[in-house]
């Protein structure tokens, strides 16, 4: 098993960026010396109402102060960018954490990224699927000519190249359920959501097997699930600690229509009360404990990434979570499971 935090350096656009910076630096030594084996950020642009560092620096400038950790980038939207400059910002990172990067990709949800990035919303998972296939070859081979829809290199040869051979893990994000059996059938690890009640999950990770299976794909190694959770003393303690900064978190989604790029009916614009139910683990050690026993079985998981706070939350709530997690959760998987 092994355990992750995502890192949030997104905030209110009021707040001194500088300060939350060197708070998010904090958090990853923090969960460092709690046991995490992995720090993960996320990646978004123009996100009104929030500000946020972009993730690949982020990362970067992190791969000092993380140890063994993992680095992941949890998403990468793929589908925004020119695969060249990932190919060789990718590798650049992996050899500056000496062979630490965990590649998360996916295609996005927003118009108005995809609308500054000059892509039409049609286009993005055939522009990640070819950007993906041209990193990977410029990763592997010594000369590259591609010839594609929407990326031509002639003779191309990669400047640098990643440690972990023949690449860094990749995981694919997916929401939808046709995006889901996309990825069982390139035989890559499913990344599994956050916002998507566990229900819904638990039908997807079954026709994800079952699509592994008909395209005779063996079962990934990690399997990889984010999660929102939150710990305290009590659960009422956890629910009304968490409950004003998730819920403002996920209005902002609904704003950007996360919500309606999950499967079904999901609408975020609920009470608090339904919007946590099979969504959020809120309450005591021992409850986290038995939540994540639950997705560990019937989601077969064995990487979890925790979000542990959310923007504004003031840094030392954050941090005595981490804390609370090192002394009284992770211990209790680590003895039976082992370590990653």
């Amino acid at each position: 098993m092994k355990f992750g935090v995502f890192l949030m350096p997104q905030h209110p656009r009021s707040d001194d960026p500088v300060r939350r910076f060197r708070e998010t630096v904090l958090l990853a030594q923090a969960a460092r010396d709690a046991g995490f084996d992995c720090v993960a950020a996320g990646h978004h642009y123009l996100s009104p109402p929030y500000q946020s560092l972009q993730s690949v620096p982020l990362l970067s400038r992190l791969a000092a102060d993380t140890g063994s950790m993992d680095l992941c980038l949890s998403v990468l939207l793929l589908a925004l960018l020119n695969p060249v400059q990932v190919a060789e910002d990718l590798a650049s990172l992996d050899i500056m954490s000496e062979g630490r990067l965990v590649f998360g990709v996916g295609i996005g949800y927003r118009e108005i990224e995809y609308e500054g990035f000059g892509m039409k919303r049609q286009d993005r998972v055939p522009r990640m699927l070819e950007a993906l296939e041209l990193i990977k070859r410029l990763w592997t081979e010594e000369a590259v000519t591609h010839e594609g829809r929407f990326f031509q290199v002639h003779d191309a040869t990669c400047t640098i190249r990643p440690v972990q051979k023949p690449f860094p893990p990749i995981w694919i994000a997916a929401n939808a359920d046709q995006a889901v059996v996309r990825t069982a059938r390139m035989g890559l690890p499913w990344f599994i959501n956050p916002h998507a009640a566990l229900p819904t999950i638990e039908r997807q990770w079954q026709r994800y097997k079952q699509a592994l299976a008909e395209a005779n794909q063996p079962m990934p190694s990690q399997r990889p699930i984010a999660l929102e959770l939150h710990i305290g003393d009590s659960r009422e303690q956890a629910v009304e600690t968490a409950r004003p900064f998730l819920m403002e978190k996920y209005n902002a989604y609904a704003e950007w229509g996360q919500d309606k790029a999950l499967p079904g009916e999901e609408n975020f614009r609920v009470s608090f009360d339904e919007l946590a139910r099979d969504r959020f683990v809120l309450g005591t050690p021992d409850e986290a404990i038995e939540a994540i026993e639950e997705r560990i079985r019937r989601l077969e998981s064995n990487y979890i990434i925790f979000r542990l706070g959310w923007p504004g939350m003031d840094v030392a709530r954050v941090r005595r979570v981490i804390e609370l997690m090192g002394e009284r959760v992770l211990p209790h998987f680590h003895g039976k499971y082992g370590r990653g």
